[in-house]
């Protein structure tokens, strides 16, 4: 969808701030146990620490990886717009899950020698969360906020 790097920037920005703010509430809630008011703001603190990390991970390494991948498997163009967009997706979702789990297991849990499973575990529970989260709210979310955002750049690129 964006045209320009602008476009890409705060396309960017957007799906990072609704992907890091849904799954920083997640996580917060599993860590305390149901998610609180309290839980709320404690999310909202771990968001300043997740979103840049997030973001330049997946701005300048995921984004240009994860599309030669799912082009692979699915062709814009050739094959329905919705397949193209979940394979997309999915396989976003399948490169930035684990790294985001290994950076919030490394910042915020202590695991000490028990790095590895106590990752594994994050990246278990994170994954069907991100994957439902991006494909079925964030993504068409987003998508929706930047054809608003640009549209008048959209009718101009139609006509």
């Amino acid at each position: 969808m964006p045209k320009t790097k602008f476009q890409e920037f705060i396309y960017g920005v957007l799906m990072t701030f609704f992907m890091v703010l849904a799954m920083e509430l997640y996580n917060t809630g599993l860590r305390m146990h149901g998610l609180t008011n309290a839980g709320i703001l404690a999310a909202l603190k771990e968001m300043v620490i997740m979103f840049p990390i997030c973001f330049v991970i997946g701005f300048f390494f995921i984004d240009h990886l994860a599309p030669k991948i799912a082009f692979r498997m699915a062709v814009p163009g050739v094959d329905n717009a919705l397949l193209v967009t979940v394979v997309r997706a999915s396989v976003t979702v399948s490169c930035m899950c684990p790294i985001m789990s290994f950076w919030a297991t490394l910042i915020f849990k202590q695991p000490g020698i028990e790095f590895i499973p106590v990752w594994l575990q994050t990246f278990a529970c994170n994954f069907p969360m991100a994957f439902f989260w991006q494909v079925f709210f964030c993504g068409p979310l987003v998508r929706w906020i930047f054809r608003r955002m640009f549209a008048q750049t959209h009718a101009q690129a139609v006509v």
